[in-house]
């Protein structure tokens, strides 16, 4: 095993680093085969992946341009989103919890995150230590980023009402949570969460691209929830000139695709569905 792979203790998932060799200081962390996070480390405020600059555009509204904020990221990956904030808004307090401690070590170890970020990662179960996080936080988070995989696979008690429903109280005024749902064909799991998100929070809106909306194949739909109404005037036009183009739906369109979709309870709850070995789930 090379310098750039560890095996996980806790998955027993191989992740590994690889660096652009077009574009030198480009990494992207890979687990279990799957690309999880890529990382320019030069860059910071430069996100490759296509969910991942979906999220980062709720990062860049939730709050006007360059304001500190509050931010728990749910699941740290490479630690891309918390590196975006640092950069973006600097002086924000971070909380990232992850599941694998030696996820992290690996990390940043390799790619050390900015001087100066205010990030502290705390390690266990993402809805255990959700449970657990210092009442100092309650109404107070500006943006939850829920973002967790167990190799290719979102774990199936951190997709229910319940779940979401810790992390309801966490939400300062005017707070979002955005979540990255991976889903395939007919999009079930993903309208079921929709459904979900929507008997938890009042706001909802989902993004994703046209094909992958008609339910045509494997990737990511970004779905932002909020107590209050989601501050996304100038979203689709950002969407729409992103590298990757998506669409924006609310209102009737996002009733309709959630129409029938059964709310998630923890009696009920299941992973996410499982990619093709040959999928990607999203590329830089």
């Amino acid at each position: 095993m090379s310098e750039l792979e560890r095996r996980l203790a806790v998955s027993g998932h191989l992740a590994r680093l690889e660096e652009s060799r077009q574009s030198p200081g480009s990494w992207t962390l890979y687990v279990d085969g799957t690309p999880q996070s890529h990382v320019e480390l030069d860059r910071p405020d430069w996100l490759g992946f296509e969910y991942v600059r979906r999220i980062g555009h709720a990062v860049d509204l939730v709050r006007p341009e360059g304001q500190p904020i509050t931010a728990v990221h749910l699941g740290g990956g490479a630690l891309t989103l918390p590196r975006y904030v640092a950069a973006t808004r600097p002086g924000s307090r971070q909380q990232v919890v992850e599941l694998e401690s030696d996820l992290v070590e690996f990390v940043r170890e390799h790619l050390p995150l900015p001087r100066g970020a205010q990030v502290r990662v705390r390690h266990g179960d993402a809805r255990e230590v959700l449970a657990k996080l210092p009442a100092g936080l309650d109404g107070a988070v500006d943006i939850a980023i829920v973002d967790i995989f167990a190799g290719a696979r979102t774990p199936a008690h951190v997709t229910s009402a319940e779940f979401y429903g810790l992390v309801s109280p966490r939400l300062a005024p005017g707070g979002i949570v955005a979540v990255n749902v991976a889903d395939g064909a007919g999009l079930a799991f993903a309208r079921s969460q929709a459904a979900t998100l929507a008997h938890v929070f009042e706001h909802l809106a989902i993004a994703a691209d046209t094909s992958m909306l008609k339910g045509r194949r494997f990737g990511n739909v970004v779905m932002y929830a909020s107590h209050d109404e989601l501050p996304f005037a100038g979203l689709p036009r950002r969407l729409a000139s992103d590298p990757s183009p998506a669409k924006l739906v609310d209102g009737e369109e996002l009733r309709r695709f959630i129409a029938g979709a059964p709310v998630v309870t923890d009696a009920t709850a299941v992973p996410s569905p499982p990619p093709a070995r040959s999928v990607f789930l999203s590329k830089p």
